[in-house]
């Protein structure tokens, strides 16, 4: 299997600007930027989609979704959007799983 860009990213074969790194997940932003504060939270673990979830991915899902909620508040948004773009159809680019937090102030 090819490393997409994430998990290079991840592996430190390209260099990033990590927002946040964990055990579990880092985070960078995003480099076409649909809002003020648009971060990135990746899973270290090589899902390609939400559609290849399992339930045994139940904790790290949730531990993404707490994470951004964390980056949101850490970057003083007032109002943010959460979002999985599964499948190409549903405008997923990067097939390394991904949540897209997107903030205001």
């Amino acid at each position: 299997m090819t490393k997409t860009v994430f998990q290079k990213i991840i592996d430190k074969e390209i260099p990033s600007t990590l927002l946040y790194e964990d055990d579990f997940c880092i985070a960078i932003n995003d480099l076409h930027p649909k809002a003020p504060i648009h971060i990135l939270v990746i899973p270290k673990k090589a899902i390609s989609s939400i559609m290849e979830i399992e339930e045994s991915d139940s904790n790290l899902i949730s531990h993404l979704i707490f994470t951004a909620k964390k980056l949101a508040e850490e970057n003083k948004c007032e109002g943010y959007k959460l979002q999985f773009n599964v499948g190409a159809k549903g405008g997923q680019e990067i097939f390394h799983l991904h949540l897209h937090l997107l903030g205001w102030f």
